[in-house]
């Protein structure tokens, strides 16, 4: 808001300038304070949105460079695994989970920018929204999520998983379907189609999921993942094999939401001839 506020002064101090100062008629003193206006918006966005993007570029780097050496720690376990694998499961965990809190601590950075862009608190809530998803604080996520954009098919299926956990109506959660579907182009609601198929499912709609996965597989017309698993379900359905629905094929975007825990199986291995595990 502030940023209208300087670019209307600005504008109404070039306007009167030129007006009281004859050196331009009305007419041309009010086009001139209007462009006046406008450049002040235009500079004074540019300037604010380069320091937002510093801050949040460097969440982001941050978060990546967590991440990064998290998937290093996992990839040298897998080659040389060492003690109890639920054990070094807890631990990366719980290194995420840190990760997400310093990420989350570093976005009250932003705070200060709120009254400079509008709406703009509600772009950083939908950013705290996925941290706080992460560390499973659901309370503080379904308090954001009335006052956040959803404008993404995650953050709209993370909202639709919340609603569905909490047992709402099912035509509210097709609302926040069909709010965030109509935004997205070809290829982009696989996941979106995906958790809302299964929901259906879950309230034993089956024709509803049938029909629903059956549009989502025109949509998403591709050989890969998740378009492969809309194709599955949709077939398992049509043949009545309802057990056979499942949406882990989509991986760490579909466990993500919290809906289903992935199946791990934790195999010991067989002793060598030294008696040393290999």
């Amino acid at each position: 808001m502030y940023a209208i506020l300087i670019s209307v002064f600005v504008g109404a101090g070039v306007g009167s300038a030129l007006w009281f100062t004859e050196a331009a008629s009305p007419h041309w003193a009010v086009a001139w304070g209007v462009l006046g206006a406008f450049f002040a918006m235009v500079a004074t966005a540019f300037v604010v949105r380069r320091k937002v993007a510093a801050v949040t570029n460097a969440i982001q780097s941050a978060m990546m460079d967590g991440q990064k050496r998290l998937q290093n720690q996992v990839n040298d376990w897998q080659h040389h695994p060492k003690g109890d694998p639920r054990r070094f499961l807890e631990t990366v965990q719980r290194k995420q989970a840190d990760l997400a809190r310093e990420a989350l601590a570093k976005t009250e950075a932003l705070d200060a920018y709120s009254p400079w862009i509008p709406y703009f608190s509600r772009q950083t809530n939908a950013m705290r929204v996925q941290l706080l998803w992460q560390l499973r604080d659901f309370g503080k996520v379904d308090e954001l999520l009335p006052k956040c954009f959803i404008l993404d098919p995650f953050t709209a299926s993370m909202k639709m998983a919340r609603q569905f956990t909490k047992g709402d109506a099912l035509e509210d959660i097709e609302k926040t379907y069909r709010k965030i579907r109509a935004r997205l182009r070809y290829n982009q609601s696989a996941t979106l189609s995906a958790a809302m198929a299964w929901i259906y499912v879950k309230r034993g709609k089956i024709d509803e999921a049938y029909k629903l996965l059956e549009k989502a597989c025109r949509d998403n017309n591709t050989d890969s993942e998740p378009g492969a698993t809309l194709r599955r379900n949709r077939d398992a359905l049509a043949n009545n094999r309802i057990k056979q629905f499942s949406n882990a094929g989509i991986g760490d975007q579909w466990y993500a939401l919290g809906l289903e825990e992935p199946r791990v199986r934790y195999e010991r291995r067989a002793p060598t001839r030294f008696g040393a595990f290999g």
